[in-house]
């Protein structure tokens, strides 16, 4: 096999490894999004357990979306690339418990 051949071989191997692992992404994306959908559509649980489900298949769906469309994969991944994801969600924590705070105290003041 010439070295041209053993390349186009490795490419080819790598997509279909690429292609295997969006296909697992998008077959578990899906079903993360659409339970959420049912729970809420036939009321299967009561409200509070309605939170609860939503927030685990949500957190569940970042995993998802991390592991097989980011291809982000904590044990093998660069420090650094772990440290701007992390940096990154603590902005978003402050900007929601921030936005959340500011509208409650709002809506006491007002209400």
């Amino acid at each position: 096999m010439s070295p041209r051949e053993h390349r186009c071989a490795g490419d080819h191997a790598e997509y279909r490894r690429e292609l295997r692992q969006y296909l697992w992404g998008y077959g578990l994306a899906i079903p993360l999004t659409l339970l959420p959908f049912g729970l809420v559509r036939w009321l299967a649980l009561p409200q509070h357990g309605l939170y609860l489900a939503i927030g685990i298949c949500a957190l569940l769906q970042i995993i998802v979306h991390f592991r097989f469309f980011l291809h982000i994969n904590p044990p093998r991944q660069n420090v650094d690339d772990l440290h701007l994801i992390a940096f990154s969600g603590l902005l978003l924590f402050f900007m929601i418990t921030g936005t959340i705070w500011i509208l409650t105290s709002l809506a006491v003041r007002t209400g």
